[in-house]
C-alpha cells in the first residue's frame, strides 16, 4: 500500500511539475504583435520597396517570333534570345540552320543589351575606351543586342546572333522590339 501511495504521489508532482512548466513558458513566450500593428510597419517600410515592371512570356515569346521571321524574312540563319531584367532567358528560338554558336551569342548579346540599357552595337563602340569590359561574364560587346524599356528603364533585352553582320541581327532585334509597342 505504501508502495502505491508513493507512486501516486510521484505520478501526480511529475504532472504538477509538467502542468506549472508549460504554463510559465507559455507565460514568458513573448506575445505576437496584432496583425494592425504588422500591417503598419509594412506600409512604413514601402520606402524599401521598388515594384518593378515585367516582360510577360507571351510578349517575349511574340517578340522572339517576331525577331526570327523578320530574320527568315531576309533569309537569314539566326538564334534569338530574350532575357528579363535580371538577365534570366525568358525564350530562346534557334532558326533553321543557324550556326551552333549563334545560341549563346543571342542569349550574352540581350544580356548586355539589358544590362547596360543600350543597344550592343553602341555599346561594342565603348570598348576602344574600356577594353576591359569585354571581361564582364556572360557579356558579349558586338552588335545584335536591343533593350526593351519601360518607363525609360531596361525590363529585358533581345539578342539576335548568326547573320553576317551585327547590323543586321541588331536590325531584327529592334524589329523584336518594336513588335512589344503594338
Amino acid at each position: 500500500m505504501k508502495k502505491k501511495f508513493l507512486l501516486g504521489t510521484t505520478a501526480a508532482v511529475v504532472l504538477a511539475a509538467g502542468t506549472f512548466g508549460a504554463v510559465s513558458a507559455n507565460a514568458s513566450a513573448p506575445q505576437a504583435a496584432p496583425a494592425a500593428v504588422v500591417a503598419k510597419k509594412a506600409d512604413a517600410d514601402r520606402d524599401n520597396l521598388r515594384q518593378t515592371t515585367h516582360l510577360t512570356i507571351e510578349a517575349a515569346t511574340k517578340a522572339a517570333q517576331v525577331t526570327l521571321k523578320a530574320a527568315e524574312k531576309e533569309n537569314q540563319r539566326v538564334s534569338v534570345a530574350v532575357v528579363d531584367r535580371n538577365g534570366n532567358t525568358l525564350v530562346t528560338l534557334r532558326g533553321d540552320g543557324a550556326g551552333p554558336q549563334s545560341y549563346e551569342s543571342a542569349v550574352k548579346k540581350a544580356y548586355t543589351a539589358v544590362s547596360w540599357n543600350a543597344p550592343t552595337s553602341v555599346l561594342a563602340g565603348r570598348l576602344a575606351q574600356a577594353p576591359n569590359l569585354k571581361d564582364i561574364p556572360g557579356t558579349l560587346f558586338l552588335a545584335g543586342g536591343a533593350p526593351v524599356t519601360a518607363d525609360g528603364g531596361p525590363i529585358a533585352g533581345i539578342g539576335v546572333a548568326g547573320a553576317p553582320s551585327g547590323d543586321l541581327d541588331e536590325k531584327f532585334a529592334q524589329a523584336g522590339v518594336a513588335s512589344l509597342d503594338d
